[in-house]
């Protein structure tokens, strides 16, 4: 299924989804790369919304994330 996004379309039908390892059981994060695009969604919930991403916006998020920015 292709999601229609204004950043582009994102099509989960050809989206390998990965989570973290570990826990399998409740709720996960899961990521995909399709093509220029990154999808985010509630593994616990396949069927959950897909957040998309540029790999602009990933790059900084994930760069923000090693730096501390959104420790609590």
């Amino acid at each position: 299924m292709t999601l229609s996004h204004p950043k582009g379309a994102f099509d989960s039908s050809r989206a390998v989804w990965r989570s973290a390892p570990g826990e399998s059981q409740g709720s996960r994060v899961e990521v995909a790369f399709v093509d220029d695009l990154i999808g985010l969604r509630n593994g616990a919930d396949p069927h959950s919304p897909v957040l998309v991403f540029t790999q602009d916006e990933w790059d900084a998020f994930v760069a923000g994330a090693k730096d501390g920015e959104f420790d609590i």
